[in-house]
């Protein structure tokens, strides 16, 4: 049986395919971290999940590797692969909404700005990132840590049905009436099993939040993250807020005198009444003075976007993570001494909650395997020229040597570099030997392993 050819999945694709040969190549191999230089065979930009499928078709029946980028933001990089398929959903966006069953469709290109602005306008939300520019189905894949993941757990818990395209190129519907295994394992397990052409989510009401970015001087870094640590183990679960080390940007809400200089910083979130709110981000303020601050009540989708400006596609990126039960005093310390020497405004390193609600969700329910952590550090390394890579690799690096010690073996997997590929197992925790069995069922060739690989 002859292989296909490209002349062939053109005339099987609505969408555009674009090969080295073509005009827009260089674009279409783009991706969001600019340390990332790929040359694909061909770039498919799908706009169906029949497209989605023969594309898929054309990646096995010529022994070729395949990528699948959604919103792109993969840090190391897995949305697109030298010499193989890429298979770039950007063109299917679509989010549609149910309000009366509370329930949200997105396709597989879908980013948390579409999403949010298609379910404001019903005054509803699901947990997503902090990022409007990432992709729904990659970060939900992954686990899906946001604001909400307190009170209504991660955007994995919070999936109820999803169109996945299988390595045998079959379109299946899987809900937990159909391939519920495979249900199950979307909920943490990441790309292994197929591509995700559509994701649907329960809803909940919400439309504002109180909260936003408060600035405290470095000296009282000890103090914040001491509070933060007892705070938020047992604090209401509409609380969503985490601390961050970060270098003030020139933003108007910061005296001028400050822009530049590094600070300990808090981003806070309540998701409660609003007429709460002002108490809930006051017992933040009680801990130290704050130099400069841009809190109140706003859209939900408008914090959900407030970092945008400041990681725009084309940055360099280099990224560590780790999940961890208890912030000792010794954690804090590694904080303490890494945290200021912060490289760059778009660098940081952020203390996500990961408690509350995501912590009550069984291990048959999501494969998402570290119920029992309390946060998920990561130390985003983030700066625009590449001269720096070396430098600011090292301090990525050695922050990360410097705090683990104090966390647990895993890291969560959205965050993960591509050097981590020796922390798989580790990193989708107790699930990992279940998730390998439905990785059997629907990947027994291993096609998706463009990712933090579960090998089948």
């Amino acid at each position: 049986m002859s292989r296909p050819t490209i002349d062939q999945l053109r005339e099987q694709v609505g969408g555009s395919v674009i090969t080295p040969a073509d005009a827009g190549y260089d674009e279409a191999r783009t991706v969001y971290n600019a340390m990332i230089d790929r040359r694909p065979a061909v770039v498919v930009g799908a706009l169906s999940s029949a497209d989605v499928a023969a594309s898929v078709d054309y990646a096995r029946e010529n022994d070729l590797p395949i990528a699948v980028r959604g919103g792109g933001h993969s840090v190391p990089g897995f949305g697109t692969i030298d010499d193989g398929v890429v298979v770039d959903l950007s063109g299917m966006r679509e989010v549609s909404v149910d309000p009366a069953k509370r329930v949200a469709r997105a396709q597989g290109g879908s980013t948390w700005g579409d999403f949010n602005a298609a379910t404001h306008e019903h005054s509803l939300a699901t947990t997503g990132g902090i990022i409007s520019t990432t992709g729904v189905a990659g970060l939900t894949l992954g686990g899906g840590i946001g604001y909400l993941t307190r009170e209504h757990g991660l955007a994995c818990d919070n999936l109820i049905g999803a169109e996945v395209v299988t390595a045998d190129g079959q379109i299946l519907r899987v809900s937990p009436d159909e391939h519920a295994d495979l249900l199950w394992a979307l909920k943490g397990g990441s790309g292994n099993f197929g591509v995700a052409t559509a994701l649907e989510f329960q809803l909940h009401r919400l439309s504002e939040v109180y909260g936003g970015p408060m600035f405290f001087e470095l000296e009282h870094a000890r103090d914040l993250l001491t509070w933060y640590g007892e705070f938020i183990v047992d604090a209401p679960e509409q609380f969503g807020g985490f601390p961050a080390f970060q270098i003030a940007p020139p933003l108007e809400f910061i005296p001028q005198d400050r822009h530049g200089d590094t600070f300990v910083a808090f981003v806070a979130c309540w998701a409660g009444p609003l007429d709460e709110g002002e108490a809930m981000i006051g017992k933040v303020k009680e801990v130290a003075p704050v130099v400069a601050e841009h809190v109140g009540p706003m859209p939900y989708p408008t914090l959900n976007s407030a970092f945008d400006g400041l990681v725009p596609a084309g940055l360099q990126h280099y990224w560590k993570a780790n999940f961890v039960r208890d912030l000792t005093n010794e954690a804090i310390d590694a904080h303490l001494e890494h945290g200021p020497k912060v490289p760059a405004v778009n660098s940081t390193m952020h203390l996500y909650p990961i408690n509350g609600a995501a912590s009550r969700v069984g291990p048959d329910e999501a494969a998402w395997g570290h119920r029992d952590a309390t946060f998920a550090p990561v130390i985003a390394g983030m700066w625009p020229d590449p001269a720096n890579n070396e430098a600011n690799i090292a301090w990525v690096k050695d922050y990360h040597a410097a705090i683990a010690p104090h966390s647990e073996d895993g890291g969560y997997v959205n965050f993960m570099a591509g050097d981590d590929q020796d922390r798989v197992r580790a990193n989708y925790g107790a699930s990992y030997d279940r998730l390998v069995s439905v990785k059997r069922t629907y990947d027994p060739d291993n096609l998706f392993h463009h990712n933090q690989n579960i090998r089948p």
